[in-house]
């Protein structure tokens, strides 16, 4: 009785944020169940809570491949687990209260809207409703196309299990795979269709529900929101351009630096070894996985919306202008959260990296903060270094998907009380640069 009555004043965030917790929690015992692991594979409780989070942060990341270790069963799990991470939590509650044909309450609407990231109660309800179902439209979409080219290398059943795992793992942006010894989707890297519907389900699952809403009924760039225009040239800004720096780095082709540049975005789907990649290859895979997707999206990252803030307030100062982008001011409260995440984010990179530097001395750079920031990113890329990580390194890495799920910032100000100052002090100027 104490505990629901604790559970009831605690604040959205923070019950958000242990729900997570409880459900990577739960994954775990399941996929360590005898019906979830093949007979002849063995699968310790870090990797069995390692795979857990990475499902429930929409991440990709694996210790152990989970078509060679874990049955249709433990398969399933992981897949449910994918869907709850990407929806989250409070959505996919919410959505079952409405199934049953329950009403929702007032704290239940409240989860909804802290959830999604949206700032009023009006139509939360009709917006869960729409997520659930825009959901459902693309991941079937993305199953029937992924069936098609998997029917053509399994038996029917097989395919049919591929498929729809494929496409929820895609659309929820996590790089994970069912195709079995750690090759992700390196035998498809020039079918056209599956890297095509790939990518578009990636790229539909990382610009945001409210962005995909406002463009069905909008129906026109000039009349979108600022937040959704934002978004979409943003998007688009950083697929274009990782393409072309990927393409002159890696000896891949076109689709592939189409792909790789799609993927990296937080999706974490690769079509080439990662492994192989030059330097600079994989520093340009680093950017875009610290940049990541959309806020109110499946994916991780400090944002698009956050990185756009940030330059436009660069470029604000050389031009000696308001900050205003598409006739539009940007109010500074959105620039100091801005800010904020994206110090805490480097933060907790910084000091990850330097902890996987200490436990990994075996394992180069850049390697460690490749695996860092696509942890953080809640991305999936690996130059192949997870499986072989300790057991400290991989306690590391899971803390760093969960801060990447949740959000830094939301993590920190969620414990932090907020007291009302009781004085103001004179403004002094400090010598910057």
């Amino acid at each position: 009785m104490f505990l629901i009555n604790y559970l009831k004043k605690m604040p959205p965030g923070r019950l958000i944020a242990l729900g997570f917790a409880a459900v990577i929690l739960m994954g775990a015992l399941l996929l360590m169940l005898p019906v979830s692991v093949w007979p002849d594979a063995e699968v310790s409780f870090i990797d069995a809570l390692f795979t857990s989070t990475s499902a429930v942060c929409v991440t990709g990341l694996i210790a152990i491949d989970v078509a060679d270790h874990f049955t249709p069963f433990g398969q399933a799990v992981v897949a449910v687990l994918i869907q709850i991470g990407g929806l989250g939590v409070t959505s996919v509650g919410v959505g079952l209260i409405l199934a049953t044909g329950r009403r929702v309450g007032i704290r239940g609407r409240l989860l909804a809207k802290e959830a999604l990231n949206v700032d009023s109660f009006s139509g939360i309800i009709r917006l869960v409703r729409a997520v659930l179902l825009m959901t459902l439209v693309f991941e079937l979409t993305g199953a029937v196309l992924s069936f098609i080219v998997f029917i053509q290398d399994y038996p029917f059943v097989h395919a049919l299990g591929i498929s729809v795992f494929h496409s929820i793992a895609a659309f929820n942006n996590s790089g994970f795979d069912i195709l079995g010894g750690l090759r992700n989707l390196i035998p498809y890297q020039e079918n056209v269709l599956l890297n095509l519907t790939t990518s578009g389900l990636i790229i539909f699952g990382g610009i945001g529900f409210l962005v995909i809403l406002d463009v069905l009924k909008q129906r026109s760039f000039k009349k979108l929101m600022l937040h959704s225009k934002v978004v979409i040239t943003t998007s688009l800004f950083l697929i274009v351009s990782g393409t072309l720096l990927l393409k002159a780095t890696e000896n891949i082709t076109w689709l592939g630096a189409f792909f790789q540049s799609v993927s990296a975005r937080t999706a974490g789907f690769s079509t080439y070894a990662i492994g192989d990649f030059t330097d600079a290859g994989l520093f340009v895979l680093i950017l875009l996985m610290f940049i990541g997707a959309s806020p109110g999206s499946t994916g991780g990252g400090i944002k698009t919306s956050t990185f756009f803030v940030v330059i436009q307030n660069v470029r604000s100062i050389f031009v000696k202008r308001p900050l205003s982008s598409f006739r539009r001011n940007i109010s500074p409260e959105n620039l100091s959260k801005a800010y904020i995440v994206t110090l805490l984010s480097l933060g907790v990179v910084c000091i990850a990296t330097f902890l996987m530097c200490v436990l990994e001395p075996e394992c180069t750079f850049i390697q460690l903060l490749f695996e860092v920031v696509s942890a953080f990113g809640t991305v999936g890329l690996s130059t192949g270094i997870t499986p072989g990580l300790s057991w400290a390194g991989k306690l590391v890495i899971i803390l760093v998907m969960y801060t990447g799920r949740i959000g830094a910032f939301t993590l920190v100000s969620m414990w932090i009380e907020h007291p009302e100052p009781n004085a103001r002090y004179t403004t002094e100027a400090v010598t910057i640069g």
